[in-house]
């Protein structure tokens, strides 16, 4: 009687010889560490962790090698491309018995951070950006990808113009034959009238794809996420009062946007300052009962992008 455990990978043969494009795990339970320039914070991730098998004689790959290799994720360092590139190499060292010679790692977590009130001294709330890190490693060579999800406000330029037009329609009608008016009694008349007509606004969504260069030490998540935010001027809020939902409104009028203008501010604000940039934004109408979308890339891919590559969220 032996005491050594079985291995059906090794003592049984193959039923149908074919080379497979990936296997590993999906969905795996993971703490990470994100930091950089004046964020740290350990979170929750989810990891899918897969490596190829081109050998189509060999049965299976060795699962807990991956899970195990995964786990040093969390000892607490920070990710970085460096850490990343390591993991994949040994991830495919740790299978030469199987002929592999590709690895991929997907990280997806809500990347958690502290904004500051508009106006209110010293407010602020925790507001969370979802994030998806994709790393292949294959032939030597490394490719990182970062996606964000940023969340905005988006008032519509024709419902603004269309609601102008009613405010002025009656201010005329109501002070037709008047030569001369008082500031004080336009005053008392916008208070009462300038909400007569209001431009429809909803909340709405972009999903912006960078190349994260693989010899920089951080992965550069939350400064991509600033630039977005800047880009657009409407992000969504954590604290607010009144002085705080004053400023957002002024930010919105300030703001006005088609789906068309978002992809193209982000675009634009991204193109000298990310790595081969694609944007996704989705506006949640409040007039319709479908959303309005549009997508954008860098300016040397886009004649080739692909969209079946290319859905609601990028990947």
């Amino acid at each position: 009687m032996t005491n050594l455990l079985p291995d059906v990978s090794i003592s049984e043969t193959v039923a149908n010889e074919s080379p497979l494009e990936w296997v590993g795990m999906k969905g795996i339970d993971l703490p990470i560490t994100v930091s950089e320039a004046h964020y740290h914070r350990e979170l929750h991730a989810h990891a899918d962790i897969q490596v190829n098998l081109p050998a189509a004689h060999v049965k299976g790959i060795h699962m807990s090698r991956l899970y195990n290799l995964l786990d040093s994720l969390s000892d607490g360092e920070a990710l970085s491309p460096y850490r990343l590139e390591n993991l994949l190499k040994t991830m495919i060292d740790s299978h030469r018995d199987c002929y592999t010679d590709r690895a991929r790692l997907r990280l997806t977590f809500d990347l958690l951070t502290r904004r500051p009130a508009l106006m209110t001294e010293g407010a602020s709330g925790w507001k969370s950006y979802p994030v998806c890190l994709d790393v292949y490693l294959s032939n030597k060579a490394l490719r990182i990808n970062a996606q964000v999800i940023v969340q905005y406000s988006s008032t519509c330029p024709c419902s603004a113009a269309l609601s102008r037009q009613l405010i002025e329609r009656r201010f005329l009608s109501d002070f037709a034959n008047q030569p001369a008016l008082a500031s004080d009694t336009v005053a008392v008349w916008l208070r009462d009238n300038a909400s007569l007509a209001k431009p429809h606004s909803q909340r709405s969504e972009a999903t912006v794809r960078v190349d994260v260069p693989t010899n920089q030490q951080e992965l550069g998540l939350l400064p991509l996420i600033d630039q977005i935010e800047m880009a657009l001027g409407t992000p969504l809020q954590t604290s607010v009062k009144r002085a705080d939902e004053q400023a957002f409104a002024a930010l919105n009028g300030q703001n006005l946007m088609f789906v068309e203008d978002a992809a193209r501010r982000i675009q634009a604000a991204l193109n000298d300052k990310f790595a081969s940039p694609k944007v996704h934004v989705r506006h949640l109408e409040s007039l319709h009962p479908h959303d309005a979308v549009a997508w954008s890339n860098a300016p040397e891919q886009q004649t080739k992008v692909d969209q079946r590559q290319f859905p609601t969220h990028l990947y």
